[in-house]
């Protein structure tokens, strides 16, 4: 993904996974660092929020997100950053702008959002230590395979991500392919499977050696059936979908055999074929369960009494709705919840992808499991109201009653089915 440059910027815009009022933008300005430093010292909030750094021609360089906006920008001008990135990016801004969030969690979703819309030079080129996204695919008919996509693509037979490291995920590809014996060749390359009908009987050519070292069953020479075709794609999804490791069961053994003929080159390259489908077996394991487990209601706590449900479903946040505080809130967000545990998540429902972040929601979980306490099913009637009820007469404003068990927080404990 190039990075995009864009005129001048205005604002961040519209946040889909915010429903208060969204902060006003802050935004400070200086063509000297000390004289930024210091405005950073003075107005920047101790809160979490998303902010953007803009060169001299106000164009949008960075997006970053931090717990402590002002720690985290403050960091920026330590005499003794050795941090390479910080100072490029420090060095081209003028001024800085931020937006503040109720939760840590808002901010992540914010960033990644803002990243996608403005794609910042600095967050996409000469970064080593950020990498790209990618989605492992089966698909393009009539002759699928393994390929990689920089987005979703709702037309694969199966996608998979978003994974981050590029180098081995395009070893993997090219692994898998060979190891259930697909093609990787282009799309121009027609396809002549044995049971498709040709006007004339012309004698074809491979486009490259697999089907002569015996890794490809060769669809483009007429060698194999669509169904014979199709048996080894669906070979293949079973491992893409995280039902089947028997390919990483074939490759030790494989590996096993060279090692015992003394073919220790073969097994040396064995053993990192291995390595990596390991490491993309465990992600898609990963990716499977969030699937299977991350559909609910998580109660995000605002520090600033902006509380939101996220609502998850297969693993990715699909809309948000403000936790209610009273009865009457509650009856006005009802319908809102019935639509959305009755939608498919289908094009036209009005619901973002899910498939957008379940790469963040299942690295959130993974790493703050104790915010799985403050995740619910919710049902269109909550099963104690009474309870719920109680809880809001006792607690009126969650914003000024932060004790050790919150309004908000109690009753999203009511709401399970």
């Amino acid at each position: 993904m190039d990075a995009k440059w864009h005129e001048p910027f205005v604002d961040f815009g519209h946040d889909a996974l915010m429903p208060h009022p969204i902060a006003s933008l802050a935004r400070i300005e200086s063509e000297r660092t000390d004289e930024l430093k210091s405005l950073v010292s003075r107005h920047a909030p101790k809160m979490p929020g998303v902010y953007g750094m803009l060169d001299a021609t106000g164009r949008l360089i960075y997006v970053g997100k931090s717990k402590l906006l002002r720690n985290r920008l403050l960091s920026y001008f330590m005499p003794n950053n050795t941090d390479e990135k910080a100072g490029r990016i420090v060095q081209s801004a003028e001024t800085i702008v931020w937006e503040k969030q109720p939760s840590d969690f808002a901010a992540l979703l914010r960033e990644q959002t803002l990243i996608r819309r403005f794609q910042p030079r600095l967050n996409v080129v000469g970064m080593p230590k950020r990498q790209q996204q990618a989605f492992v695919c089966m698909g393009n008919s009539p002759a699928e395979h393994f390929y990689l996509s920089r987005e979703f693509e709702p037309n694969a037979k199966s996608c998979q991500g978003p994974f981050y490291g590029m180098g081995n995920l395009h070893r993997a590809v090219e692994i898998l392919n060979r190891l259930y014996l697909l093609r990787d060749c282009s799309q121009k390359t027609p396809m002549l499977l044995t049971d498709q009908l040709q006007l004339f009987d012309v004698e074809m050519r491979a486009g490259c050696m697999r089907q002569e070292i015996g890794t490809c069953i060769a669809p483009c020479l007429r060698t194999c059936s669509r169904q014979q075709y199709a048996a080894q794609v669906e070979k293949g999804l079973q491992f893409l979908n995280a039902m089947s490791t028997e390919v990483l069961l074939r490759v030790e053994a494989l590996m096993v055999r060279a090692a015992a003929g003394r073919h220790y080159e073969h097994a040396a390259r064995m053993q990192e074929d291995l390595r990596i489908l390991k490491w993309l077996s465990n992600r898609l394991a990963s990716l499977k369960r969030a699937r299977e487990n991350y559909s609910f209601a998580y109660a995000g706590r605002g520090c600033d009494g902006r509380d939101i449900w996220y609502l998850i479903r297969k693993g990715g946040v699909e809309t948000a709705i403000p936790i209610p505080k009273n009865a009457s809130q509650w009856r006005s967000i009802r319908p809102e919840l019935s639509r959305w545990s009755q939608s498919t998540n289908s094009a036209g429902s009005g619901y973002l992808r899910h498939e957008e972040s379940i790469g963040l929601v299942t690295a959130w979980f993974q790493k703050n499991r104790d915010e799985l306490i403050q995740t619910n099913v919710i049902t269109e009637v909550p099963s104690r109201w009474a309870e719920m009820q109680a809880s809001w007469k006792k607690s009126p404003a969650v914003s000024e009653q932060r004790g050790s068990e919150p309004a908000a927080q109690v009753a999203t404990a009511q709401l399970v089915s």
